[in-house]
């Protein structure tokens, strides 16, 4: 065999080798790529989709997040507001207590002062009468004297 003969050979060989490459072994190679390529190509699209859900996740929790911070504030607000309105009320019924309290003994003190000038008018007109009676000798009738002893003790 010449080298012509044996190149002529091995060339109908590789080609023989190139098309059954290219009609059995290329295309589930081809289609394996493919396949991948689009699972690839699909999970890039579903990250990009889920970042951007994400991101409007974020978003809408930044705004609850603002929303809630805003209502817990006011409620603070409104708590305090209310606490300090409870704070002036209790004073002021305190104050009032205390006004009610002082007038009572205010009034009380006033009974005490006035039966105690009472007790002492009758004591004065008793000593009166007993010393008038040691004065004249003579015992006065209290029951006729009434009249008189009663003016005597509001002059007194």
């Amino acid at each position: 065999m010449s080298i012509n003969a044996s190149l002529l050979v091995q060339m109908i060989v590789f080609l023989i080798l190139v098309w059954f490459t290219m009609k059995f072994v290329w295309p589930p190679i081809v289609k394996a790529l493919d396949e991948r390529a689009a699972k690839i190509r699909d999970g890039l699209s579903a990250a990009d989709k889920a970042k951007a859900d994400l991101a409007s996740a974020n978003k809408k929790i930044d705004e609850q997040l603002a929303l809630t911070r805003t209502e817990t504030a006011k409620l603070l607000s409104d708590a305090e507001k209310r606490a300090a309105a409870i704070v002036e009320e209790a004073k002021k019924r305190a104050e009032d207590e205390g006004a009610k309290i002082v007038a009572a003994a205010k009034a009380d003190a006033e009974q005490q002062v006035t039966r105690a000038r009472e007790t002492l008018r009758e004591q004065v007109a008793a000593l009166a009468v007993k010393g008038a009676e040691q004065i004249l000798q003579r015992e006065v009738n209290a029951g006729v004297h009434a009249e008189l002893l009663s003016r005597l003790k509001t002059e007194l």
